[in-house]
């Protein structure tokens, strides 16, 4: 069974190794020092403090999992493609709606969206429309309200983040 891969920013990959490092360093050793501590006053069966904290360890332990076997799966995109004025993964695009609406998106990996930054995963309407196109380019677009047309205004590759708010 071939498995699909997932692509991811250098910064991505960074912050998902952050976040597991955090996690296991300060917030369980946290959150079992808590438990400990509760599970020492008595009766757990009506020990709130315990257990929401054995729930939170399991969250806890859940997220370690994922990430740990998500950093396995993925694939660190950090080379830029041969054209720099098609649109690919990691791209800044600057698109126009048919509304005359202008926004500038990062077509990033499923674990890196961001709505509020304008980062959008690969595996989106989107991006499926943006890629392979160039500055100029026409697409349609598939949203919740129906098909709309974009333009292309521009593709730009920068290591810096930046979003249009």
């Amino acid at each position: 069974m071939s498995e699909k891969k997932i692509y991811i920013t250098p910064q991505g990959a960074r912050s998902l190794r952050d976040e597991l490092d955090t996690l296991w360093r300060k917030t369980r050793r946290e959150v079992t020092k808590q438990v400990s501590e509760a599970a020492a006053l008595g009766d757990r069966s009506e020990n709130a403090d315990y257990i929401y904290g054995k729930k939170r360890l399991r969250e806890i332990d859940k997220r370690i999992r994922y990430i740990t076997k998500r950093l396995d799966q993925i694939s660190i995109v950090e080379a830029l493609p041969n054209d720099l004025g098609k649109v690919y993964f990691g791209a800044w695009v600057t698109i126009e709606r048919d509304n005359g609406k202008t926004e500038t998106v990062r077509i990033v990996g499923p674990d890196e969206i961001e709505p509020k930054s304008h980062w959008i995963s690969i595996n989106s309407p989107m991006a499926r429309a943006l890629i392979g196109k160039e500055k100029g380019d026409d697409c349609e677009v598939m949203t919740p309200e129906g098909k709309s047309k974009i333009v292309i205004r521009d593709v730009d590759y920068k290591t810096t983040t930046r979003a249009k708010k």
